[in-house]
């Protein structure tokens, strides 16, 4: 396993934590800061309706907008697995059924990758930029962070680990797939949380997680839960985890942060196989030496 590790701000050694690697669902926390930085700039407020269906921003990156999942299609997983060409999003949104909700938004919680695809296109309808000059200017710039970018090719996956990936076509991602060193996804997290890009009160708002149940067989989870676009739990360590597990071919990557007493540490990893609950029970053990628990 790949890993990168930051305590009280100073990264620890680690081997290859600047390896880049795809940070699958880790890229729906930048999208989330990216969308809050347009509540902090009064362009958007969270709970106003917007233009991309009958819910609000919060909804959207709280997975509470009654949205479904192209996950749940046996011919995308399919698709990917013949390496046919990606799907347009009208079509995926057709063969999903995508516009009809599955609930009335704000009543319930469904992990929809669509939620976030709209998220995306937001981004780019109300900066009038593309998805990747729109995370560079409001997330990477601010936080000094120059190393990652959006595939969206499969020559993107040039120079990134694992090299099977090179096979894969990231445009079966539709809210956008992030590449980038291990490093600046443990970064990014840390100047988050410290309040770096985004004001106290959006902070307090992003780290407001719905519980979505108790114990998770097989993962380090007791009290699961989903803020703005990053998980937040209770594990059954009595440790609370704050960041965003992300996987798919080729490998996972988890990405999280954690409070002991006076220390604090963040913990990225990769590892080539796709457990995410054995990456995150990993991840936990790290972040336990690094705070001293």
């Amino acid at each position: 396993m790949r890993c990168s590790v930051i305590l009280n701000g100073k990264y620890v050694p680690t081997e290859q934590s600047d390896v880049v690697v795809p940070w699958w669902s880790f890229t729906k926390p930048v999208l989330a800061a990216a969308a809050l930085s347009l509540v902090r700039d009064g362009l958007i407020q969270l709970d106003d309706p917007v233009q991309e269906g009958p819910f609000t921003l919060r909804q959207l990156l709280k997975h509470q907008a009654g949205l479904a999942d192209y996950s749940e299609l046996k011919a995308y997983h399919a698709a990917v697995a013949e390496r046919q060409v990606p799907w347009s999003a009208a079509e995926m949104m057709e063969r999903l059924d995508g516009t009809r909700l599955r609930y009335v938004p704000g009543t319930a919680w469904r992990y929809s990758n669509v939620g976030y695809m709209l998220v995306a296109k937001l981004i780019e309808r109300m900066t009038g930029l593309s998805l990747e000059k729109a995370l560079a200017h409001r997330v990477f710039s601010p936080l000094g962070l120059t190393h990652v970018r959006l595939a969206k090719t499969p020559e993107d996956f040039n120079e990134v680990f694992p090299e099977s990936i090179s096979s894969y076509h990231p445009g079966w991602v539709y809210h956008g797939l992030l590449v980038g060193p291990l490093s600046a996804s443990t970064a990014l997290l840390s100047q988050l949380l410290t309040g770096q890009l985004l004001p106290p009160s959006l902070l307090h708002e992003m780290q407001d997680a719905v519980v979505l149940g108790g114990s998770m067989p097989g993962r380090p989870w007791a009290t699961p839960g989903y803020g703005l676009g990053l998980m937040i739990g209770g594990t059954k360590s009595g440790h609370t985890l704050t960041g965003h597990t992300g996987a798919g071919p080729g490998g996972v990557i988890a990405v999280f942060h954690c409070l002991s007493g006076s220390n604090v540490a963040i913990c990225s990893m990769f590892d080539q196989g796709g457990d995410e609950g054995l990456i995150e029970a990993k991840v936990l053990q790290r972040l336990l030496i690094a705070v001293g628990a």
